[in-house]
């Protein structure tokens, strides 16, 4: 079973309104209970900017920024959970 994270820092996923992935991520990160927010690259021209930035010139959501500065694009739970418990 997947502890809370309490006091952590929250990660941020790029994401849009329409994007199944990012709404399956999203869920899935509800229920493992780990903090996040959610920028919407269709209303956040510099989030856009850093999602493009991070994949090749494309604007691949979801990408995941960690309080670390790492990123991952469309990473599967596990790979979320991984690295927000080291």
């Amino acid at each position: 079973m997947t502890e809370p994270l309490g006091d952590r820092e929250p990660l941020v996923m790029y994401s849009t309104t329409w994007c199944g992935y990012c709404l399956r991520l999203k869920a899935q990160m509800e229920r493992e209970n780990i903090p996040f927010t959610i920028v919407d690259i269709e209303r956040d021209a510099s989030a856009a900017a850093f999602v493009e930035h991070n994949n090749h010139g494309n604007r691949t959501v979801p990408t995941v920024l960690f309080p670390d500065g790492s990123v991952l694009t469309n990473p599967p739970i596990g790979a979320v959970r991984a690295r927000m418990h080291p």
